[in-house]
């Protein structure tokens, strides 16, 4: 009877961040439970309770938030997409990210750390070496809560790549079985390297690393360009172009005449011949079409008869041109590692970046996908070659593909080597030893700070207080930037932030007191779409409309990014 008499005391919005609260609490017990009835004797188990990473523990008493550094900021061609840096520890951005892009990437590609032991991997600011007991409990437990995040940032059509060595697979396959659902794995791809590592007397060296990849429900998996090699088998050329040939004759499993008793039959040879489809060694085979089929292609000039030990065979061409080949699980045509240290030499000299990825893994990872304008995200960014891999696409085929990237400066390696990088390939620059000017390939940049000096502190995220409430607020402007994918800033004050471009206008009002509100509702731009976060202490139902602006769409302030950093971090 307290509890009833106490929720009944209660103000509306205190009703509902309690309403919120429970239902956050239902969830977390249901997952719970359901966990516990599905476990099994079968599964990845590790000590994911007695090391907690600081950083994910910390989101429970702050709220990441990013800053925007101007003075980072490339523009080439404003007709051209804007890419987006977070500099920051990635589950920070990833945490702003579930706000700001939730089901809105196409292709995420990472390749993290390795755990070698080989002062690859930091877990709570300590290198992880091969004596530490916990090695392989502390990188499972920094995987999984970064992929979790990233697996709510993918569409139903999405996809992730994850580039690893035989020091994790094992455990990294397991987790992804959890976290993305083994049906949904398309396959674990080997990827020769070029060179062979690690060598000892005691094991195999090392000549190839692994992609798992993992797809949404939706995904469909693209073909892929044929290489110079494949080009090769295209040798005969008629009024068409360049072709090959594939026997008429079924071949392989089920090539028997009763597996497909309706594609036996006889075709007419060029001598006039009876010809029926027969196996090597004499046995009664099909076809690979009926009749009708056959026909077409004799119509078409695409069938080409080719006497073999005195005997006729019928052969249909298929040609060169448009033609793409599905992709396998052996990548062994890209140059690797070696390849990928060259790229980076060009660019910036005798910099040392230990083992980069080749641009092109990622652009052939990046291409299974079929959507020209797809949203591609690395939050384990490095040296940067996922970026530059994206523009290279869109200068190859005219794509509108954008870039997330996200890394720490450890090293500064943001600062040093993945901004300045960016920088360079969308401006161009002399390659480095022979002095030649390689072109820009276009694009703009904006770079965000997830600095934890600028994060807000909170109490608990159960109940955020006013005061960081409206703190939130006049702090979210960068987010929404990203969220609405419009950067241009073109008014600030004490009560709002406007962003345009030359389309669309988006407002930022800061205070419960709408006093000002009318001014600002009448500063915007008639000609343009037009958004305003208006701020609120909990569910905003307020309308354009309620305002005489009939046009102008209301959205709600701050609550929505702190229900989001409830549900990842509460």
């Amino acid at each position: 009877m307290e509890i009833y008499y106490k929720y009944f005391a209660m103000n509306e919005d205190q009703k509902e961040s309690k309403i919120r609260e429970l239902l956050l609490r239902i969830k977390r017990l249901e997952e719970e439970n359901k966990n516990y009835k599905e476990r099994k004797t079968y599964g990845l188990v590790w000590e994911n309770e007695k090391i907690k990473e600081k950083i994910v523990e910390d989101c429970k008493n702050k709220l990441p938030i990013l800053e925007r550094v101007k003075e980072k900021e490339i523009i080439t061609d404003k007709e051209k997409p804007t890419n987006i840096m977070i500099e920051g520890d990635n589950y920070h951005a990833l945490s702003c990210l579930n706000y700001t892009h939730r089901n809105s990437v196409d292709v995420i590609y990472i390749d993290p750390p390795y755990n070698t032991g080989n002062k690859d991997f930091k877990y709570n600011d300590k290198f992880i070496d091969k004596e530490d007991e916990y090695r392989h409990s502390k990188w499972l437990n920094f995987m999984e809560k970064r992929l979790d995040l990233a697996k709510y940032l993918l569409k139903d059509d999405g996809v992730i790549f994850i580039s690893i060595d035989d020091n994790e697979i094992a455990q990294l396959k397991l987790l992804c079985d959890e976290i993305f659902n083994e049906n949904n794995l398309l396959g674990v791809i080997t990827v020769a390297k070029g060179t062979t590592t690690g060598q000892d007397a005691k094991k195999f060296g090392s000549s190839v690393d692994y992609i798992l990849c993992y797809c949404k429900e939706n995904f469909v998996l693209g073909k892929l360009d044929l290489s110079d090699e494949d080009k090769k088998r295209f040798s005969r050329k008629d009024e068409k172009g360049n072709y090959s040939i594939l026997q008429w004759r079924k071949t392989g499993n089920g090539d028997k005449r009763g597996d497909r008793p309706n594609l036996f039959y006889p075709l007419k040879a060029p001598d006039g011949s009876v010809v029926y489809p027969v196996g090597p060694t004499g046995y009664e085979s099909r076809w690979r079409g009926n009749e009708k089929n056959y026909n077409s292609y004799l119509k078409q000039n695409m069938v080409e008869w080719i006497k073999q030990n005195n005997e006729w065979k019928p052969y249909i061409k298929y040609y060169l041109e448009n033609r793409l080949k599905s992709a396998s699980n052996l990548w062994d045509e890209i140059d690797g590692n070696k390849k990928a240290t060259i790229e980076l030499k060009d660019i910036f000299g005798e910099k040392n970046f230990l083992n980069p990825k080749p641009t092109d893994l990622i652009k052939k990872c990046i291409s299974l996908n079929c959507n020209f304008s797809s949203l591609i995200l690395d939050f384990f960014a490095g040296s940067g070659t996922t970026g530059q891999a994206v523009l290279d696409l869109n200068k190859e085929d005219g794509g509108n593909r954008k870039f997330i990237l996200c890394t720490n400066n450890e090293g500064n390696i943001a600062t040093e080597v993945c901004y300045p990088r960016i920088e360079k390939v969308i401006k161009g620059y002399k390659k480095n030893g022979n002095g030649e000017f390689v072109e820009g390939l276009g694009g703009n940049l904006e770079y965000f700070k997830a600095d934890e000096n600028s994060f807000i502190s909170i109490d608990t995220l159960k109940k955020v207080s006013d005061p960081k409430k409206l703190e939130l607020t006049y702090k979210a402007g960068e987010l929404i930037a990203i969220k609405e994918d419009i950067f241009d800033e073109v008014d600030k004050n004490e009560y709002w932030q406007i962003f345009e471009d030359d389309k669309r206008q988006v407002a930022i009002y800061f205070t419960e007191d709408q006093q000002e509100l009318r001014k600002l509702l009448e500063k915007l731009d008639i000609k343009k779409e037009k958004i305003v976060y208006l701020f609120n202490w909990g569910k905003n139902t307020a309308s354009g409309e309620d305002f005489g602006y009939p046009d102008i769409t209301i959205k709600d302030i701050p609550q929505p990014i702190i229900n989001i950093y409830q549900e990842i971090n509460g």
